[in-house]
């Protein structure tokens, strides 16, 4: 039966969930084995390192050289991913990494790293870097960084164990790696993309008799690999080869702007094969881009044994942005650069997308509801983005640990979340197979034939085989004669592993072809979706998440009060729809 909360209605929302049974009580007992009592926990794949910043490690103006910082960050990095792999481990790549705050001469930084996800033989291992002044005891962020290491062992090919997340962070950033890995294998098809749908302005008409040539900013330099700068097993460490990358990347924005530039970004190293104790090391950089405030170098780093080799090996490439900072730390205005023909230009465009997508980026990861539209503009150039944060967020919010049971009928069960914004969590048990599941809720076009709240759907667009975007029309909310449509992009994946779910995540987008018109109100949703656990055979447990929008958060809070049963309704006929259909895979949903 509905639970009666009316007197903690009246006492406010706080109230009303602070008397529920949490389910983040459960207990973990894996980890209450590996801790003694009252021993704070901590994630059996951490590793902590403590730096002290002296005179050689620094810079001109007294700060830590990024290459450094660099080669701590590689070392902290791959003694977890060897913690948890047991065997020897190798930098596979780094992902984009922004710096935030300078360290000084005399200050201490801190690393910690944590092994997020195991795949088959590699992993990610999330880094975190804080700067503290032993004098005043204040602490500053100065990045956070994500690393794919590789387990190697010479005489057996290395399966990993999975990681056992415990911690609510943990299940999100384990959740989340997924995704981050799917994004990093798609990385180079996405800048192909961008330059072939859409028009990039290039500004290569500029007046240029006030251009540098890019030739100008070119450096090479070889370095030799000695027994110091590998690990046991003869291969550079990859900390190594970013030092020295910095090191020429820096030289090359000299040479552009003829000041002391500061690193403010490096675009993910991704290393492509090993070098050994012995190998030279030929590192190319070169200005591609110059903005307004900033500019772009581009490192190559190739390896070769011997004089008389030929073929020089690809080791890696990576993109730095850099800028010049006043006495007073503000970004300087920089020269412009002119590319050669053909490969430069190439280069100069590339560029000018890299730089759109970190900033279509930055404006995901800081959209607020309280400050911007839910909705955010679709184009080619942040569908990459747009689908995996579409994702993440869901991923996110399934991890929470503080979700509230508020209501029970017949095995269909309401949660709460409160915290910045009002979440609620459906869930029930359905005897129909997972992946039967996930096709039938995946397709949006049936949706209105289980949930009254979509009238109408229309297929707007079909991105890929995961992504598709849909215009939907639902009945008008009380109070409103309109009724509400809907622009949404659906974002499907299949379980990466086993033991995780199939996922169906929604958020609002905008399109030009389809802006708000005076027939209807146009509704937003931020994060909404299905999470779908295979339980056992023809055993599926549905999980439904929406973060409530203001036009939304009546109809929860009266299903919360127990006013309303049209939760349990509305997930009943999803049940029915599910047993009805269970046969039935659509020739156009077998190719999703």
């Amino acid at each position: 039966m509905i639970q009666n909360v009316g007197n903690h209605l009246r006492r406010g929302f706080a109230s009303m969930f602070s008397s529920r049974a949490s389910r983040k009580s459960i207990s973990h007992p894996e980890q209450g084995d590996a801790m003694t009592e009252g021993e704070e926990y901590r994630n059996p794949t951490e590793v902590q390192m403590s730096q002290l910043v002296l005179p050689c490690h620094t810079n001109h103006r007294g700060e830590l050289s990024i290459g450094q910082l660099l080669k701590w960050i590689d070392t902290t990095a791959c003694l977890s991913a060897e913690r948890h792999a047991g065997c020897p481990c190798v930098t596979a790549s780094m992902d984009d990494i922004y710096f935030d705050h300078t360290i000084s001469v005399g200050q201490v930084v801190n690393i910690k790293a944590k092994v997020n996800r195991a795949f088959n033989s590699s992993m990610e291992v999330g880094i975190q870097v804080v700067s503290e002044d032993l004098c005043s005891e204040k602490q500053w962020s100065v990045c956070k960084a994500l690393a794919t290491f590789v387990a190697h062992r010479e005489l057996s090919k290395v399966k990993l164990k999975q990681v056992i997340p415990l911690t609510e962070e943990e299940k999100t950033e384990h959740g989340v790696a997924a995704e981050r890995r799917r994004m990093r294998l798609v990385y180079a098809d996405t800048i192909k993309d961008l330059l072939a749908h859409c028009v990039i302005q290039d500004d290569l008409d500029k007046d240029s008799s006030n251009m540098v040539p890019a030739e100008k900013t070119r450096v090479e330099s070889v370095e030799l690999v000695l027994p110091p700068h590998a690990n046991h097993q003869g291969n550079t460490f990859g900390g190594q080869i970013m030092a020295w990358m910095e090191n020429v990347a820096t030289i090359a924005a000299s040479r552009l702007c003829h000041a002391h530039p500061t690193l403010k970004a490096i675009e993910m190293f991704h290393f492509r094969g090993p070098s050994q104790v012995g190998d030279r090391l030929v590192f190319k950089a070169i200005v591609n881009n110059a903005f307004k405030h900033s500019m772009e170098v581009g490192v190559c780093v190739e390896a070769y044994r011997q004089e008389a080799e030929t073929q020089r090996r690809h080791i890696n490439s990576a993109f730095m942005t850099f800028v010049v900072l006043d006495k007073d730390d503000q970004p300087q205005k920089l020269p412009w650069i002119r590319p050669q023909p053909g490969e430069g230009e190439r280069r100069y465009r590339e560029a000018s997308a890299r730089k759109k997508i970190r900033l279509d980026r930055k404006y995901l990861v800081s959209c607020k509801q309280a400050e911007v539209a839910l909705s955010v503009p679709w184009d080619p150039s942040n569908q990459v983005y747009l689908s995996y944060y579409n994702v993440s967020s869901l991923k996110t919010l399934m991890a929470k640990d503080n979700w509230v049971l508020s209501v029970e009928i017949d095995e269909v069960r309401l949660y709460i979340l409160e915290e910045e914004f009002l979440s609620f969590h459906l869930e029930m048990v359905v005897h129909v197979d997972a992946a039967q599941v996930f096709t039938l809720l995946s397709d949006l076009l049936r949706r209105p034939e289980w949930d009254k709240h979509y009238r109408s759907v229309e297929l707007v667009q079909r991105v890929d085989e995961d992504d598709a975007i849909y215009h939907v029309i639902s009945p008008a909310l009380s109070g409103n004669t309109k009724p509400q449509d809907f622009v949404i992009l659906a974002s499907r994946r299949k379980p990466c592993d086993n033991g995780d779910p199939y996922v169906i995540a929604l958020r609002s987008v905008t399109l030009p072809t389809h802006r708000e018109t005076p027939e209807y109100q146009r509704g937003e949703t931020l994060c909404s979706g299905f999470c779908l656990w295979r339980e056992g055979d023809q055993l599926t447990k549905v999980s439904y998440y929406n973060q409530a929008t203001p036009g939304f958060l009546n109809y929860v809070t009266t299903n919360v009060a127990g006013l309303s049963t049209e939760f349990y309704n509305t997930f009943k006929a999803c049940e029915s729809f599910l047993l009805d259909n269970r046969n039935d895979l659509a020739p156009s949903l077998q190719t999703l």
